[in-house]
């Protein structure tokens, strides 16, 4: 038989097998949001707001510190490394699954040589040398997907893939986030600590008259120890402060992955014009702008195509094992007229008994495919409630930052007024150590309350699928908060 004649069935069975395949995947369907159809507190915003998703994170933070912070980050964080890493990892994976579909050819070279007695009438027998030498082409194996068990596989392998590039892009939006977050706590403590610093002298200097006029006994042992205690509490917070800021700076210095040097002067947290009027846009918006959620959506595509591949175990599986080459009983002749060698070996195998293998199988990717049907699930109703969280505490906290000036600003002129009847014999020093002591929280509470306000933005920010971008992608204005 010619090869021509031999070359045609083959082509045809491979034709067959590509063209024929079909999947017994179920056919895949979104499941719908178990959340509502809109925030409960989202207000409406006009059509020329620039959406989170578009904003640059460049744009969104405009302090160059923190720009340089970020950029570091990026760079250099270390589980950002890993999740680029992880796409690499998952990609190889694909590849691999992916040749399966795809027959491999082999070039293949093989020679023996051996000595075999063959019985006789001579004592000992007569011996033989032999030898025998082959090239050729082969194709091992090669399974016709006619249920679509390899092309499941393969495609379980692509969403695999395309879940852990989306999760790495969920990372870099947290770590953006985090960084920012990190920073404006250590510049909050930064605050705290030089009104903690002055506090703590100035009380000192307070301490050391009223210990002149306990001598001369302008004032009584109690008045001097409510000096002493206001002394030692404003200690207390300095010292508190200054742990909590180097533990913040440490922090820091984690997320960017390297130490923090030649950076831009920092701002204040009064300054730090972040974006805040963001639109909230639509729940169902977050499907299609959050890297988590469509991670997890990838993961229950694959886990959907891993039943098909279960199923079709079920079904007969042909496979080819081909080869074509030249053999010959001398290295020299391998290539001579009339060394051709062929051989053709389709397989079929058919499942009879495997004490419910299969069955097992088709079992465990159907419960794998409903628990990524309820992680998907969990990942938008978590994704809903940090936005609704935000949009929630951003209906008051301008209104808390508003009123806690307000009580700052009553607060020192409380004191002033305690000071200058203290002065003229009116009041007790205990009104204005009592003064001096409210002064000093009613600012440290308007420091923590500036950094809430700003905490939220990024968290608004965040939760709406911002820091993705460098720069806007989308012209528009937004407003700036204090």
């Amino acid at each position: 038989m010619s090869s021509f004649s031999i070359r045609q069935p083959v082509l045809a069975m491979l034709l067959v097998g590509v063209l024929s395949g079909c999947s017994l995947a179920p056919q895949y369907v979104r499941p719908d949001a178990p959340v509502a159809a809109s925030y409960p507190t989202a207000s409406t915003q006009s059509p020329s707001v620039v959406a989170a998703a578009d904003i640059g994170w460049r744009e969104f933070f405009p302090d160059k510190r923190l720009q340089a912070l970020i950029a570091s980050a990026l760079d250099n964080n270390r589980d950002l490394r890993e999740a680029a890493l992880r796409i690499e990892e998952a990609r190889a994976q694909y590849n691999i699954q992916w040749a399966d579909q795809v027959p491999n050819l082999n070039a293949t070279a093989s020679g023996s040589r051996g000595r075999t007695v063959i019985p006789g009438v001579t004592p000992g027998g007569t011996s033989v040398v032999t030898s025998n030498y082959q090239v050729g082409l082969s194709l091992a194996a090669f399974e016709l997907d006619f249920f679509g068990r390899v092309r499941n596989l393969s495609q379980a392998a692509l969403e695999q893939y395309l879940a852990t590039e989306e999760a790495r892009r969920a990372a870099q939006i947290s770590l953006v986030a985090e960084v920012a977050k990190a920073y404006l706590a250590e510049r909050a403590f930064t605050e705290q600590l030089e009104l903690a610093k002055n506090t703590f002298e100035s009380r000192q200097k307070a301490y050391g008259l009223a210990q002149q006029r306990f001598e001369v006994g302008a004032t009584s042992a109690l008045d001097l120890r409510q000096n002493e205690i206001l002394v030692q509490s404003a200690r207390v917070s300095y010292l508190t402060l200054q742990r909590q800021r180097a533990q913040a700076e440490n922090a820091l210095t984690l997320l960017v992955g390297r130490p923090l040097t030649d950076l831009p002067p920092a701002q204040t947290l009064s300054e730090q014009n972040i974006v805040t009027d963001i639109p909230a846009g639509l729940p169902s918006d977050l499907l299609a702008r959050r890297p988590d959620i469509r991670s997890s959506e990838n993961r229950l595509r694959a886990s959907n195509a891993s039943i098909g591949a279960a199923r079709a175990a079920f079904f007969p599986r042909i496979s080819l094992t081909a080869g074509i080459g030249s053999a010959s009983n001398e290295l020299s002749g391998l290539f001579e007229s009339g060394t051709r060698t062929w051989s053709f070996v389709p397989q079929l195998v058919l499942p009879l008994f495997d004490a419910g293998r299969n069955r097992a199988n088709l079992s465990l990717a159907e419960a794998r495919n409903n628990i990524a049907v309820v992680n998907y699930e969990r990942t938008i109703q978590v994704a809903f409630r940090e936005v609704a969280d935000a949009l929630a505490a951003r209906e008051t906290l301008e209104e808390e930052i508003e009123a806690q000036r307000k009580v700052q600003d009553a607060q020192a002129e409380r004191l002033k007024l305690a000071d200058l009847r203290f002065q003229n014999g009116i009041a007790s020093s205990l009104d204005l150590l009592d003064a001096q002591r409210e002064l000093f929280a009613a600012q440290q509470q308007l420091i923590q309350t500036r950094l809430l306000r700003l905490t939220n933005a990024i968290d608004l920010y965040r939760s709406l699928g911002g820091g993705l971008q460098e720069n806007a992608v989308a012209s528009g204005t937004a407003t700036k908060a204090e």
